[in-house]
C-alpha cells in the first residue's frame, strides 16, 4: 500500500522554493509527463486553529503548470535529492516575481499541486513548509 503524507520544509518569507517529490501512480510506478494531461498549484496559509481552514494566497491560486517543465520521464538523481538513492521525478521552483508565496513569518503554508492524469484519478502532491 501506498501511503500519503505531507512533504515538510522550511522557507524564507517572500523567497522562492525549489519543491522535489517522487510522485508515482496507482500501480505504484513513477508517473511520467505522458501520462498527466495537466497540472495547477494553490499555495495557502494554515489554520493553527482548524486544520480544514485554509486562506490562498494571492497571486498563487490555481496557478497552471506546464506538465513538461514538471514531472521527467525518468527519476533524476543529482545534489537537490538527498532523501534516498532512487531520485525524484517532481521538480517545481515557484515564481515569486510578481506576488510573494509566502508574505508572513511563523505562519505554516501547504503548497498542494493537483495532477490531473489522461485516465485515472486526481494525484495530489503537498507540501507543508514553515515561513521564517
Amino acid at each position: 500500500m501506498l501511503d500519503a503524507s505531507d512533504i515538510y520544509g522550511v522557507v524564507f518569507k517572500n523567497g522562492s522554493a525549489t519543491l522535489l517529490a517522487r510522485v508515482v501512480g496507482a500501480d505504484g510506478a513513477p508517473v511520467t509527463p505522458g501520462q498527466i494531461a495537466s497540472a495547477a498549484y494553490t499555495v495557502a496559509i494554515l489554520d493553527e486553529h482548524d486544520p480544514d481552514s485554509t486562506t490562498p494566497v494571492a497571486g498563487h491560486q490555481g496557478v497552471s503548470v506546464s506538465v513538461a517543465e514538471l514531472v521527467s520521464d525518468t527519476l533524476q538523481q543529482d545534489a537537490l535529492w538527498d532523501v534516498d538513492e532512487l531520485g525524484y521525478n517532481f521538480k517545481h521552483v515557484l515564481d515569486v516575481s510578481a506576488q510573494p508565496a509566502f508574505p508572513t513569518a511563523g505562519r505554516q503554508y501547504r503548497i498542494q499541486f493537483e495532477l490531473t492524469p489522461a485516465a485515472g484519478q486526481v494525484i495530489l502532491v503537498r507540501f507543508r513548509v514553515h515561513a521564517i
